[in-house]
C-alpha cells in the first residue's frame, strides 16, 4: 500500500521465531500460517508515513527551536539575538528597545556595521567585542556571540557606557584636580626661590609683597584640599540617607552668618522664620550647603549689594531654601554645569576670589542625598538666585501613614 512502511524489523524477529520453533520439532505449515498472519498485522498496524514527511519534520523542528529560544529570551534583562548563519531571526524586548526593531531579517554585520563586531562575526569560535556608538555616539557595548551549531549562534550585549563614563569622569578630575593644586604650589615655589635667591640684598617692601602672595597662595591650596576632602566624603555617603532631626531656622542664621564671615555682615539679609521646619538630614553637611550658597553670594554679587537668605514652608511638604544676589549674572549656556567639579565662568575672576571650583559640586551632592532638589535661575545684570528643596520630617511622616 503506498505510503506504508516496511517493517523490516518485526519481519526478521518473526522470521527467528518461526526458525526456532521448526527446530524444535513443530509442523512448518503450522508455523508458516503463525508467520504469515504475524507479518501481515504489522503490515496493517504500522501507520503510513505521509509524502514529504521528513523534510516536513525537520522544518517544524526548526521552528519549534525558533520559537522555543524566542520564549526563552524575550524576558531577559539583556539584549539577546538569535543568529541564523548571519541574519538576525530573533530578537528580545531588550534588543529591540536598545538597537530597534528594523534589525529583524537584516544582516547582522549590516546591523552593527563596526569593525570590531564583523570580525568577531567572522570568526568559527564564540567570543567578544566592544561595540563603540551602537546607540550613541559615545555609548559603549560588549558584544559576545556564542555559536550554538554551525548554522545558529547567540549574542547578548551588554551597556558599558555608564562605566565608560565613569571612567571618563573620574579622568578629569583627576587631571582637573592635579592642575588646580599644581597652580598655587608653582606659584609658592616660584615666590619662594626669588626670596631664597635674592637673600638679604631683596628690598623689604617687594619681600613683604612676596610673602603675602605666598601666604595667599597657600590659603588657598588650603581650601582646595579642604574643598577635595569634603566632596570626597560626601559621595561616599550619598547613597546613606540621614536620619538625624534637623531644625533649619537656627541653623541656617548660623550657618548664613559664618559662610558671610565677619567683614560681610552688612551684606547679609536674613528673612522672617516660617515657623519649625524640621528635616531628616546631616547637621554639618547641611550647614556646610549654606555656608557655600551664602560664600558664592557674597563672592559674585555686586561689591556692598545685599545677599537674601531666606527659609520658607513650600508646596508638597518642602522646606524651601532661597539664597539671591544682584550680580552680574551667568549667562544661559553656563548654568546647566555649575555644579561640576571645577567648572568657573570665569576662571580668572573665580581665582581671585578665592573660590575652588567645588562649592556648588558639593551642595548639589549634599541634597542629593538628603533626597532634595536644587534649582539655579540667573538673569545677566539682575543676579542669582539659588534654591534648595528638602523634604520636611512632617510630610515623610505622612507616606508612611
Amino acid at each position: 500500500m503506498e505510503g506504508r512502511r516496511l517493517p523490516i524489523a518485526g519481519i526478521l524477529i518473526a522470521l527467528a521465531t518461526g526458525a526456532v520453533l521448526v527446530a524444535g520439532g513443530i509442523s512448518p505449515w503450522l508455523v508458516a500460517g503463525t508467520l504469515a498472519i504475524w507479518i501481515a498485522t504489522l503490515w496493517l498496524v504500522v501507520p503510513p508515513l505521509p509524502p514529504a514527511a521528513a523534510p516536513r519534520i525537520a522544518e517544524e523542528g526548526v521552528q519549534l527551536t525558533r520559537t522555543g529560544m524566542r520564549d526563552m529570551i524575550e524576558h531577559s534583562g539583556l539584549p539577546v539575538l538569535m543568529l541564523d548563519g548571519m541574519r538576525i531571526i530573533v530578537a528580545n524586548a531588550a534588543a529591540r528597545e536598545a538597537i530597534g526593531t528594523h534589525v529583524l531579517g537584516q544582516d547582522a554585520r549590516v546591523a552593527f556595521r563596526h569593525p570590531a563586531a564583523v570580525d568577531l562575526l567572522s570568526r568559527d569560535s564564540s567570543g567578544s567585542a566592544t561595540i563603540q556608538g551602537l546607540t550613541g555616539p559615545r555609548s559603549s557595548w560588549q558584544m559576545s556571540r556564542q555559536r550554538i551549531d554551525e548554522r545558529y549562534s547567540l549574542i547578548e550585549l551588554v551597556n558599558r557606557t555608564a562605566e565608560a563614563d565613569v571612567s571618563r569622569a573620574h579622568t578629569d578630575f583627576v587631571a582637573n584636580a592635579s592642575h588646580e593644586l599644581r597652580t598655587p604650589l608653582a606659584s609658592i615655589i616660584g615666590y619662594m626661590e626669588t626670596l631664597v635667591e635674592a637673600g638679604e640684598s631683596i628690598d623689604l617692601r617687594r619681600a613683604a609683597r612676596f610673602h603675602a602672595t605666598v601666604l595667599r597662595e597657600a590659603r588657598r591650596l588650603e581650601s582646595l584640599v579642604t574643598d577635595l576632602m569634603s566632596l570626597s566624603r560626601v559621595e561616599a555617603e550619598r547613597h546613606d540617607r540621614p536620619r538625624e532631626r534637623v531644625e533649619l531656622g537656627l541653623l541656617v542664621e548660623q550657618a548664613a552668618r559664618d559662610g558671610a564671615g565677619h567683614e560681610r555682615q552688612d551684606r547679609l539679609r536674613l528673612g522672617q522664620r516660617d515657623g519649625q521646619l524640621v528635616v531628616r538630614g546631616d547637621h554639618n553637611q547641611l550647614e556646610q550647603l549654606v555656608r557655600n550658597l551664602v560664600d558664592n553670594a557674597c563672592k559674585y554679587g555686586a561689591p556692598g549689594t545685599p545677599v537674601e537668605v531666606n527659609l520658607a514652608r513650600g508646596e508638597g511638604g518642602m522646606a524651601v531654601l532661597t539664597v539671591r544676589d544682584q550680580g552680574e549674572g551667568i549667562a544661559p549656556e553656563h548654568i546647566p554645569h555649575l555644579t561640576r567639579r571645577f567648572y568657573r565662568t570665569d576662571p580668572g575672576r573665580s581665582r581671585a576670589a578665592g573660590g575652588t571650583g567645588l562649592g556648588l559640586a558639593i551642595v548639589k551632592h549634599i541634597v542629593e542625598r538628603h533626597r532634595g532638589r536644587l534649582d539655579i535661575t540667573s538673569r545677566q545684570g539682575e543676579g542669582t538666585v539659588v534654591t534648595v528643596r528638602l523634604p520636611m520630617v512632617e510630610r515623610e511622616e505622612e507616606r508612611a501613614a
